[in-house]
């Protein structure tokens, strides 16, 4: 999980080009004189344009940069879907899941019921930043279960015990959902990319966010959807999720 605020929260404004002073032909061939006339009327129009500027220049400034603030303070919307509850009955995630996902199932849907979170989801994340190896390291110092950054961790908290792990980063995915609204896509956006892209065109996402969207949300959709199996899930394992999966059957000592 990726959460850099400062990088995605703050994008510079765009700047203002001035147009050039207006050309004024010389002597007295059109008419015009040599000087534009310098008249109250004159003065109080270029003040009240640059004003006029101004204001629009520090509107779009507060808007681009406490859009995300303000979303934040204001009451979660009603959700798109049902990844913030529970599934009615079956007790299980979805069969599409590798079996080392599924061998947390048991945590999972403990996990679940804790957070309000839909199991399936909890196991979508789990899959694709760890395949369940709960020692998971990434190059960005991200580890666990649900590759948490360490400056989510309290001090003397180990990242690399399961129930920690998973309160850390499920209790984040939770803030993503209600966020987003219940968007799943979005949610999983903010969990990668931190929480203030979700509020950015996704244009403006970083492209490791873009991946991890379009490799998660289907996943999700395809195990909410009960198919046997997922396509894109097998295809991220083509695209290196193998290799990650193989050692996590080794650490959990799997047959």
């Amino acid at each position: 999980m990726w959460e850099a605020p400062s990088p995605y929260d703050d994008f510079p404004g765009e700047e203002i080009s001035w147009p050039a002073e207006p050309y004024i032909r010389g002597g007295n061939e059109a008419g015009f004189p040599k000087t534009a006339p310098h008249t109250p009327v004159a003065y109080l129009t270029l003040v009240l344009f640059i004003g006029v500027i101004a204001f629009i220049a520090l509107a779009c400034h507060i808007i681009w940069h406490y859009a995300p603030t303000f979303a934040a303070a204001a009451p979660a919307t009603t959700a798109h879907n049902n990844a913030n509850l529970p599934p009615q009955g079956g007790g299980h995630i979805a069969l599409v899941f590798t079996p080392e996902v599924r061998h947390w199932e048991t945590d999972i849907l403990r996990w679940s019921e804790e957070f309000h979170l839909d199991p399936n989801l909890i196991a979508t994340v789990m899959q694709i930043e760890s395949c369940g190896d709960p020692r998971a390291v990434s190059s960005a110092g991200a580890s666990g279960l649900f590759q948490v950054m360490p400056f989510h961790f309290a001090a003397g908290e180990d990242p690399f015990d399961p129930n920690t792990n998973a309160r850390r980063g499920l209790s984040y995915l939770s803030q993503a959902l209600q966020r987003s609204g219940g968007d799943v896509r979005l949610a999983l956006a903010g969990y990668n990319g931190g929480l203030g892209v979700i509020n950015l065109a996704e244009g403006f996402w970083p492209a490791e966010t873009r991946r991890y969207t379009s490799w998660g949300t289907p996943i999700y959709h395809d195990a909410v959807s009960k198919q046997a199996s997922s396509p894109t899930l097998n295809q991220w394992l083509q695209f290196g999720g193998w290799s990650l999966c193989q050692r996590a059957h080794q650490r959990l000592g799997m047959p």
